[in-house]
């Protein structure tokens, strides 16, 4: 029989010593930032100096992500148009910006700003949103991340949204993101940088249905 976790004490002592071997919020660099999440299996950003560790995806997230980099793999890499990952992987997207995108497709002709310890930008990335309270109420998938991918000149930005069981796919047009299309159960999301490209939303959110 497991014993159970240990409650806290009502006035716990914290390893203050462990905690001040890292830098303090705000003061972060990037080679900080790196040397953490080469030691971590948590998934964390960087933002000017300061690093936030996010939630930990659920299964359902997990199983939306791998629908969705199948599908694009299935259509990439016959026509061997580029490389498609997920997270986690760091994607550099200005000095002193990292994201960890769900997933990241870069052309082949782009193949030089795919490093092996982060990528410079990527040509389309999608994001699930998280059911999480916390992620919900800052709407990062929809407000944050959709200026810091446009800001880094990324061409295009699906967003699945498993609470609406919706795909919005935004395409960059000069330095901003204009919708290309906002997909429902019925409907084909489709790319306009990987021409060809479409998926099934029913299909998409079927694979939480179980």
């Amino acid at each position: 029989m497991s014993s159970s976790p240990e409650a806290l004490p009502s006035d716990p002592e914290f390893a203050w010593e462990v905690a001040r071997l890292f830098p303090v919020q705000g003061r972060w660099s990037e080679a900080d930032y790196l040397n953490l999440t080469d030691d971590t299996n948590r998934l964390v950003e960087f933002t000017d100096g300061r690093i936030e560790v996010l939630e930990m995806p659920t299964r359902s997230h997990q199983l939306l992500v791998l629908f969705l980099i199948d599908a694009v793999r299935a259509f990439t890499a016959p026509r061997g148009l580029g490389e498609s990952l997920m997270a986690p992987l760091r994607i550099r997207l200005r000095d002193g910006k990292f994201r960890e995108p769900d997933i990241v497709f870069m052309l082949s002709q782009n193949a030089h700003r795919a490093g092996e310890e982060f990528w410079i930008g990527a040509d389309v990335v999608m994001e699930v949103v998280s059911r999480g309270k916390k992620s919900r109420e800052r709407d990062r998938d929809r407000e944050e991340k959709r200026l810091d991918y446009a800001e880094a000149g990324i061409a295009e930005y699906w967003i699945g949204d498993p609470a609406e069981r919706n795909v919005t796919v935004l395409k960059l047009q000069e330095s901003e993101y204009v919708v290309h299309g906002a997909f429902a159960a019925g409907d084909e999301a489709t790319s306009i940088f990987l021409e060809g490209l479409s998926i099934e939303v029913a299909d998409l959110f079927t694979v939480v249905d179980d």
